[in-house]
């Protein structure tokens, strides 16, 4: 390797041009290190040319595949609206580099244009490997790089009924599971005796491949493919495979790896590795010192070539900081990965394979659950490395603790609860240097340096690679000083209702540019804030003027995981349909329909503790139909899914009872159907007792109500669950006018006051004053809002609109209940059950299991 000339690519230069040759990710990050190190037109210090071959700036390829989630290519974008003009980068998208002339320092472009430069930064990237197969460049073969690439599969896949994917690595799986996602039988086709042979070890993989096949996946490891058979008119007919047998697919998409796109530095004299790869040194200098390479097209000084990203972007940060002068070094990265692949994490770091002499694996395994966790550890009790399949919860704590002893037995690491753990091992245990975000390789004292997730990633980029570490990050961040209800807003959630009501606030987008933290306006929000502001906007609907249907518009992606389909998500992928049974009370008729309903889907049916039936194992294309059916017959949403009114539970009252003393019955249909649908912080459970005997559990609910001679008592503040807590009287003797007044106010004021995803029994031991202060806003209207809270439950009553009838009902709504978007009548194969007492259960046996293997210190590697 040549010796640096000066430590100064631009020393002798007035005014120098920088030239770079690729805007994929890592030329991003590169164009980002400059800038922060004011090295840009804009601040008169360089010119600086970016030649993007693709049609678009650089986005991020990393969630390539969410594309087919919904994401559109803007979305992915990694380029700030204003970047390139603010900064005064010349972009020309879509003319790649064609040639380089060293001697006269130029680079010529395919649209003929001439840019001579300083500097030459080549972040070529890499280009899929496509084995040399016959019939590899048959219609309907494609490769799983580029946005083009998704755009052109979407396309052909409409015409086609079966998929293969060459390669089980991490992009062959996402490719699996976009061919799944549109409806395709999918096969993946890999080399290897396992998926993910270089991140994960035979029990992870075993697990992996487990939990995939049980998703309607079909895996073939340990085979190649020896040629795609194609038919008369050049199109994908099938597979032939190196074990002899065949595969009958219509589209083949080729994921077996990349090789470094150095054909530019090979035709200008530049030394490239025997197996590919631009030789660079420590600087990220090639064999011309007016020339750097950085990332995937790059031989590092280690005489690796890096196919990560975070090793692209520390390759980026080190090349800018030599080219402004400074000094910096790439000398290796940390190819620690996690990810979600078809839905299942996993997660490799360190040593992951045990290498090291004299290793000791640390494994539990339950084949049942699919879940496989591996630690490998030193004989003197150091973290080596270790794979985590199925659960990888732990991944952002132990990774930043490789090469340091643990603080407790890492059996208690890998164990479930009831086993010898787990242990917690919080991010207060790392310590400042540990490197919690290896995309930006940024540290822990750096993040702990900022208060706000916007803020560091803002400053630190932390959190917007991968995204592995968010998770660790939020731990790391103190509690807003000023009460806020996240990073984004400096707002409670009750400040934030005060804001949206005052101000007929309608949107989540609005809100948060007008009302967020500075450093998060015009951003996507977070887990926290979104659906807590979409509870916000639902519950004032009718009052601001919004669109009463949590499905319409952006309201549909602020929305939790049941809210998006409108049912409950169960364990294996399927959902249950609650319909609404107001007081328990129900007719033969509408009995007789709930089990015709159950028996034409096929579904498993229970008494609920509510007084309801639940219909569970419908998949998502079923609803609208199933819908259809109980709306016909009378039904409606029980809102079951919501944080919303789930039931108001009744004994039977004086109409049967000897001992009731009120209409208890009737009292708890009128309730249910005067709050159904009422969007709230948390759910709401109500129960109507028609004497003091009890027998509907009123005391345990949010507000229950128990008959007296005189009228009703009402009791407020009470939940069952793991936290039990008696209801509070509120008020007692009530005529049904006041009762139902009363219900009213106190719901209002909950929800105008309460924290998010606070039940009415902590809201009432929090707020101040507690239930005085409640009986005196409510009862006695000490704040002078009993009118205006009045009104709001009158608009809600008025407003109400059947969620499952509005769906039905419109055929634009109604495209979103479908398994896969390109196949809206196939069924999802991953959804599958078993026979149980005479009716059905999910199927989630893989293997017996649980295995569990703990090492001892006389152990040996395994």
């Amino acid at each position: 390797m040549p010796e640096p000339t000066t430590p100064n690519a631009l020393a002798h230069t007035a005014a120098p041009t920088i030239v770079v040759v690729g805007h994929g990710m890592v030329g991003q990050r590169f164009l980002e290190a400059l800038a922060d190190r004011g090295l840009t037109p804009a601040a008169g210090a360089a010119r600086v040319v970016v030649l993007c071959e693709e049609p678009r700036p650089a986005y991020d390829r990393v969630r390539l595949t969410s594309y087919f989630d919904g994401r559109s290519p803007e979305d992915l974008s990694l380029v700030e609206r204003d970047f390139m003009e603010r900064h005064g980068f010349e972009l020309y998208v879509g003319d790649p580099a064609t040639g380089v002339d060293r001697a006269g320092r130029t680079v010529t472009a395919r649209s003929g244009a001439v840019f001579p430069y300083d500097t030459l930064v080549l972040a070529t990237g890499s280009y899929p490997f496509v084995p040399p197969v016959p019939g590899k460049d048959a219609r309907g073969c494609f490769v799983y790089r580029t946005i083009e690439d998704l755009l052109a599969i979407e396309e052909y896949a409409k015409g086609a009924a079966t998929g293969a994917v060459v390669g089980g690595g991490l992009l062959g799986l996402e490719a699996a599971g976009a061919l799944k996602g549109l409806g395709l039988s999918t096969h993946v086709v890999e080399f290897a005796p396992r998926l993910m042979p270089v991140q994960v070890d035979e029990g992870g993989g075993a697990a992996l491949l487990r939990t995939i096949e049980d998703m309607g996946l079909a895996v073939h490891t340990g085979v190649g493919t020896q040629e795609v058979l194609a038919g008369a008119d050049g199109t994908v007919t099938g597979m032939a495979l190196s074990d002899g047998s065949s595969l009958a697919v219509d589209l083949v998409v080729f994921s077996a790896g990349v090789r470094p796109r150095d054909q530019l530095a090979r035709e200008c004299g530049l030394a490239v590795g025997e197996r590919g790869g631009i030789v660079v040194d420590e600087e990220c200098r090639t064999s011309d010192p007016a020339v750097f390479a950085i990332g995937e097209c790059a031989l590092a000084a280690d005489g690796r070539v890096y196919g990560l990203v975070a090793p692209g972007y520390e390759m980026a940060q080190a090349a800018a900081e030599v080219i402004a002068g400074g000094r910096s070094a790439f000398t290796g990265a940390d190819l620690s990965t996690k990810l979600k692949l078809l839905g299942v994490d996993v997660a490799s770091f360190g040593d992951a394979h045990g290498a090291a002499e004299g290793a000791l694996d640390v494994v539990y395994s339950d084949a049942r659950a699919g879940v496989y966790k591996k630690l490998v550890i030193g004989r003197d009790g150091t973290l080596l490395g270790g794979v985590l399949v199925g659960d990888a919860d732990q991944y952002g704590t132990l990774r930043p603790m490789t090469g340091t002893v643990l603080p407790v037995a890492p059996e208690q690491l890998v164990l479930p609860a009831g086993a010898g753990g787990p242990v917690a091992l919080g991010p207060s245990a790392l310590p400042d240097e540990a490197v919690i975000c290896s995309c930006h390789n940024v540290t822990k004292g750096a993040i702990c340096e900022h208060t706000t997730l916007p803020e560091v990633k803002k400053c630190t980029k932390a959190g917007t690679g991968c995204g592995s570490c968010l998770k660790v990050i939020g731990q790391l961040m103190p509690p807003p000083e000023d009460a806020g209800l996240c990073g984004c807003f400096p707002y409670s959630r009750s400040e934030l209702y005060e804001i949206v009501r005052t101000l007929e606030v309608t949107s989540f987008a609005e809100l948060l540019d007008s009302h967020g933290r500075e450093e998060a306006r015009g951003g996507d929000g977070c887990e926290v804030c979104k659906p807590t502001v979409g509870s916000v906007i639902a519950s004032l609907a009718p009052t601001v003027g919004a669109s009463g249907y949590v499905l319409d518009g952006e309201q549909a992606a602020l929305q939790d995981t049941n809210d998006h389909f409108l049912a409950n998500l169960q364990r294996n992928g399927s959902y249950s349909i609650v319909p609404r049974i107001p007081g328990g009370e129900i007719t033969p008729e509408k009995l007789i329909v709930i089990g015709e309903v159950a028996r034409d889907f096929g579904l498993y049916t229970k008494i609920t503790g509510g007084q309801r039936i639940d219909l569970f194992g419908a998949r998502v294309d079923q609803l609208p139909q199933i819908w259809t059916r109980l709306v016909d017959a009378g039904f409606e949403s029980g809102h079951a899914y919501g944080k919303s009114l789930r039931t108001v539970k009744s004994c039977v009252g004086q109409t049967w009872c000897r001992y009731g003393v009120q209409d208890s019955v009737r009292m708890a249909i009128d309730l249910e159907l005067r709050y159904r649908g009422l969007r709230s912080p948390h759910k709401l459970k109500s129960a109507v007792s028609g004497c003091a005997r009890e027998c509907a559990e009123a005391r345990g609910k949010d507000f229950g109500i128990i008959a007296t001679a005189q009228g009703w008592n009402l009791y407020v503040g009470g939940n069952g669950g793991a936290t039990p807590r008696h209801a509070d009287l509120l008020a007692q003797d009530l005529s049904d006018a006041e009762l139902v007044r009363l219900i009213d106010r106190f719901l209002m004021f909950y929800i105008r006051t309460a924290d998010r995803l606070e039940r009415t029994s902590a809201w009432l031991e929090r707020i101040d004053g507690g239930l005085d202060h409640v009986r005196d806003v409510v009862v006695h209207d000490s704040l002078g809002l009993c009118e205006e809270l009045e009104r709001m439950m009158t608009d809600h009553v008025a407003g109400y609109r059947d969620e499952w009838a509005e769906t039905i009902n419109d055929p634009e709504r109604l495209r979103r209940f479908v398994t896969f978007v390109n196949a809206p009548h196939a069924p999802d194969p991953s959804v599958k059950f078993v026979p149980e007492r005479d009716q059905i259960k999910p199927d989630l046996e893989l293997l017996a299991g649980p295995v569990l293997a703990v090492r001892t210190l006389e152990g040996t590697a395994s």
